[in-house]
């Protein structure tokens, strides 16, 4: 399996039946039930959580969760660096009902380890997402990512269009540099403070105009006006990297020095024929709430949403429904 190796731990428990018949009219009711429980399991087998920790070929161990039923998804997270705990902790119910979820902390990651040579090529991502699948026996699957994760599931569904079933992006950006260019201005308005207007002319670059404004906002402690609606959804999310400890920071380190990540990824979703739900936050001044212009999946649900960055946090309603929407459309 392109050299790479699996082991893996059941994390659920197994559910036993003791029961005690007397009587003949207790034992027809016991074998109703009975045959309506097996049924129901053959419809809704319970699901089987595991922790799977995945060796790639290049020695790398990548923690992965797999919990849930139906079409397999893997979780392509953004960040970059922000790893898939949060999501399986704030969402995972609901996500699980409809889809066999698989959970990734990407190479570098939360509970994943680093390359020993540093590598986090886009062309050694993509083959990560290929070892995982290869390793769990699964020959198609969906793909779903959210922010930075857009700009690799699109590096992968460039390279392996043939093993995607579709495409779930939310709140995604396929174009880092307009979409931060895009949403500057609404973080200066939040920032109202004119002695950093220079940074705001087109002529800066973004490497120096981003970090300038983003980190002003940090100081006065405003950042969170960016992806949220309440400042308290920022503290919820924040305590759920709390939950792990030894945080592995590595690939958020290397992630803006690759190339391939400041690719404007627009111009390739005319030909890319798998169905996909785009799910865009009105507010959503992290991509910029105008990010699906340009965007031409000819296999699309467009759905906007009165939300900012995290759905998952500020209107998990909607998401859900999006999701629905488009696992009954298509029939996943």
């Amino acid at each position: 399996m392109l050299g790479i190796s699996i082991f893996s731990r059941h994390t659920s428990k197994q559910a036993k039946a003791v029961g005690t018949i007397s009587g003949s009219k207790q034992l027809m009711r016991n074998h109703l039930v009975v045959s309506f429980l097996v049924l129901a399991l053959l419809l809704h087998p319970l699901s089987k959580a595991e922790i799977k920790h995945i060796i790639t070929s290049d020695s790398v161990d990548l923690y992965v969760t797999v919990k849930g039923n139906g079409t397999p998804c893997l979780y392509i997270h953004g960040g970059p660096g922000s790893g898939s705990w949060w999501l399986e902790k704030f969402s995972g119910e609901m996500l699980e009902r409809h889809l066999q979820m698989i959970y990734l902390d990407q190479r570098g990651v939360g509970r994943s380890t680093s390359p020993k040579s540093g590598n986090y090529a886009t062309d050694r991502m993509v083959k990560d997402f290929e070892e995982i699948r290869t390793a769990l026996g699964i020959k198609k699957w969906l793909i779903m990512g959210h922010s930075f994760g857009g700009l690799l599931q699109m590096q992968y569904a460039q390279r392996h269009p043939d093993v995607i079933a579709g495409m779930v992006m939310l709140n995604c950006t396929l174009d880092i540099a307009n979409g931060s260019r895009g949403a500057l201005p609404k973080a200066y308005e939040f920032l109202d403070d004119t002695s950093l207007a220079r940074y705001m002319n087109d002529s800066i670059p973004l490497e120096i105009s981003i970090p300038k404004i983003y980190g002003a906002l940090r100081e006065k402690h405003l950042f969170w006006k960016m992806a949220y609606a309440r400042k308290s959804s920022e503290a919820t999310m924040d305590s759920s990297f709390r939950d792990i400890p030894n945080w592995n920071h590595g690939y958020e380190n290397a992630a803006m020095g690759i190339k391939e990540n400041w690719t404007n990824y627009k111009p390739l979703t005319a030909g890319m024929t798998m169905p996909v739900l785009f799910f865009y936050g009105k507010t959503d001044w992290m991509v910029g709430p105008t990010h699906y212009e340009g965007v031409n999946f000819p296999n699309m649900i467009l759905w906007g949403s009165d939300v900012g960055h995290m759905p998952f946090l500020e209107n998990g309603e909607d998401l859900d429904k999006a999701i629905t929407t488009y696992i009954r459309k298509y029939g996943f």
